[in-house]
């Protein structure tokens, strides 16, 4: 009402094309802002928000040819919008086919990894078990070398001990002593006074034992003690002497099965000569002991205590000749004819001295029997580590057992072969004996 007509077009035509100047820029803004997210970015805000404005605004502002240019330009954008999906679902289709064929690929990968890894995880395992071969063969070794020095320890321990078990006993040895005095004094007294009559004991040669003073029942009270220090003397030899003797007999014998059979034939012999001997002795002492026994004690005790006391009387040279003599017999060894049995002489009387001194001790020790072929007992024997260790039957035996009333305390050593035995006597058949026996040299004590 206040301005004029004019006024009022001209200020509308002024809206209108700040207006279309306002479109402009925005429509400016909306391409930039599209172009920012790809080529087919904001498809979705353009279909449902600028499309349905513009059809809306144009079929109610425009007629005739207006509203058939916005019908052809919604076609369009329908058509091209067909056209987006299709691009989009075929880029879509290839980004899956792209995306299996990269997951193919990293399986593919994985499983090369994994078989470089088992290839490496077997190659540390053959290297790691030859490790362990070396391992275990070193510490077989340092085992066996503690062994020897726990075994030298315990028999000082054990020498170091018996004095003082003497010490304890002293007192009570004494008065058994003085019991025994007195009870001889008696015994005596009373012979005095049969002695005007004529005795038939007069006309007895005297006895071939010295008779020296001992106490009853020390055998019985030292027992344990004797029986430690034996059974540690007996491997001794077996880890000392018995290998300086195979080494003495290498020098004469290269065949180290026929070096074995000898030294175990010198053990099994020195067994059974001192055995003989202990009984022989044992024999004499309880005649001679006899003839002035009270009955206070046991004579089988005396007799006991005695031969305990006085193992010095015993002939250990006999019997090495004796064994010697024995082996010179013997049709599964042989020796090179220049030389004799008597350069293993040292070993052979220390398995005397310890097998005549097992006999002493209550029960006594004796060594397990093994003949060649028989079946190889885990119990008893050890295998040499030459043997082979799948078979069941021995070939022979390298070192005899320690018994103890048919229970093994010390294990020995055997060797074990397939087919061995059967060999060894086709040998034997057609192989006679390598030498005579030497008189001379068997019964020659080494000097």
């Amino acid at each position: 009402q206040i301005n004029t007509c004019d006024q009022n077009l001209n200020r509308c035509c002024e809206i209108i094309e700040m207006n279309s100047v306002i479109q402009g820029q925005l429509f400016t803004i909306l391409n930039e802002t599209s172009r920012e997210g790809g080529h087919y970015a904001g498809v979705e805000t353009i279909k449902t928000r600028l499309l349905p404005w513009l059809g809306t605004c144009f079929s109610c502002a425009a007629s005739g040819g207006l509203f058939e240019s916005g019908l052809s330009f919604i076609q369009d954008s329908v058509e091209k919008e067909r056209q987006l999906r299709q691009l989009a679902t075929s880029q879509t289709f290839q980004l899956q086919e792209l995306q299996e064929e990269l997951t193919s690929t990293r399986l593919e990968l994985d499983h090369v990894q994994q078989d470089k890894l088992q290839t490496k995880v077997s190659v540390y395992d053959a290297l790691g078990s030859s490790i362990c071969v070396r391992e275990n063969e070193m510490s077989f070794v340092h085992l066996k070398i503690s062994l020897k020095d726990s075994r030298v320890r315990e028999e000082d321990s054990l020498r170091r001990l018996d004095p003082w078990n003497d010490y304890e006993q002293q007192i009570q040895m004494l008065r058994d002593e003085i019991s025994i005095l007195d009870a001889k004094k008696s015994v005596l007294q009373s012979r005095l006074v049969r002695s005007r009559s004529p005795s038939p004991r007069r006309s007895r040669s005297p006895s071939p034992l010295p008779l020296r003073s001992c106490s009853p029942g020390r055998a019985r009270r030292t027992n344990a003690s004797r029986h430690a220090c034996l059974v540690a003397r007996f491997g001794d030899i077996y880890a000392n002497e018995r290998l300086d003797a195979e080494t003495l007999l290498r020098t004469y014998i290269t065949d180290k099965e026929m070096v074995q059979r000898i030294i175990y034939t010198a053990a099994v012999e020195s067994f059974q000569t001192a055995k003989m001997a202990y009984r022989q002795f044992k024999i004499r002492v309880r005649k001679t002991l006899s003839l002035g026994h009270t009955e206070l004690e046991s004579l089988e005790d005396t007799v006991l205590d005695y031969i305990v006391r006085h193992e010095d009387l015993y002939d250990v040279q006999a019997s090495v000749n004796e064994v010697i003599r024995s082996m010179n017999m013997n049709p599964k060894i042989s020796f090179p004819p220049e030389v004799d049995f008597i350069v293993i002489s040292s070993l052979i009387r220390e398995l005397c001295r310890v097998a005549f001194s097992m006999q002493t001790l209550t029960p006594p020790l004796d060594i397990a029997f093994g003949i060649d072929g028989e079946l190889f007992s885990e119990t008893k024997y050890h295998r040499s580590l030459d043997s082979d260790f799948t078979a069941a039957l021995v070939a022979y035996h390298v070192w005899p057992a320690l018994m103890e009333n048919d229970v093994v305390i010390v294990k020995g050593e055997a060797v074990t072969k397939r087919g061995a035995l059967w060999s060894r006597r086709s040998r034997s058949r057609s192989r006679s004996r390598s030498r005579s026996v030497s008189p001379l040299l068997s019964h020659v004590s080494p000097s």
